[in-house]
């Protein structure tokens, strides 16, 4: 009897972190470049007994790898990335990975981001235009060309996530694996004068809270009914009434 409350017990545990994903995702619906959070659940068997008990794990967590709509914008400081690939900034707490594309140059020439942070080139260092080139031109493979010329370029990256990576609010990505430069990738460009919306569906996000939702409150019924079944067995067999 009570391994059935800690089966539904680690079921809710799951659940639980199930809703706080979905949340999340529904928040960063309309969040520019942002990759929905997806959690994979496994089977933990417990071997103590003769009875084998599945119970299941609080999940591991991964972003969906598909690319949200681009829409373009006609801004030439706009810029989506096509592929699996990143771009590279200087975020609060070091170099992080994001997909949010919306720069923009300051007087001295420095390309940043739209929350002020270091847009960095494929070696790692500070984006620097010349302030009084004009508009810069971007060539697919990343290259920012002013009057004819490639004054800088646009690093483009890869990430490894499948050792951990931390999400720095709604802004970016930081991997545990340090991020590779991508180097003659035709499936990973730049694409000047769009931007690329989150990648979350919201209409499957509410199904699945929905869906979760119901689930929580069934198992929560269950260790209910159980508690109380439990209770019951306690006093009849203690000779209560």
């Amino acid at each position: 009897m009570q391994t059935a409350l800690y089966v539904s017990i680690s079921s809710q545990l799951a659940l639980e972190r199930r809703l706080d994903t979905i949340a999340g995702n529904i928040a960063n619906a309309n969040t520019t470049g942002f990759r929905a959070t997806e959690i994979k659940f496994s089977e933990v068997l417990d071997g103590q007994s003769q009875v084998k008990t599945s119970y299941v794990n609080q999940g591991n967590d991964y972003l969906a790898t598909h690319s949200g709509e681009f829409k373009p914008t006609d801004n030439p400081f706009d810029f989506a990335v096509k592929g699996d690939g990143w771009l590279l900034v200087e975020g609060p707490a070091g170099e992080m990975l994001t997909r949010d594309g919306r720069f923009s140059m300051t007087q001295e020439g420095e390309l940043q981001t739209i929350n002020g942070f270091k847009v960095l080139d494929a070696g790692g260092a500070p984006i620097q235009l010349d302030p009084e080139g004009g508009i810069p031109v971007a060539a697919r493979d990343g290259a920012l060309m002013q009057n004819g010329v490639v004054v800088a370029n646009i690093g483009l990256y890869t990430a490894d996530l499948s050792a951990g990576y931390q999400r720095v609010n709604e802004l970016g990505i930081i991997s545990k694996n340090a991020p590779e430069p991508v180097v003659d990738r035709q499936d990973i460009g730049i694409h000047q004068g769009y931007l690329e919306d989150s990648n979350v569906n919201a209409v499957t996000e509410m199904s699945q809270l929905i869906q979760v939702s119901r689930a929580f409150e069934n198992i929560t019924a269950l260790v209910r009914d159980s508690d109380k079944t439990y209770r019951e067995a306690i006093q009849t067999l203690g000779g209560g009434r």
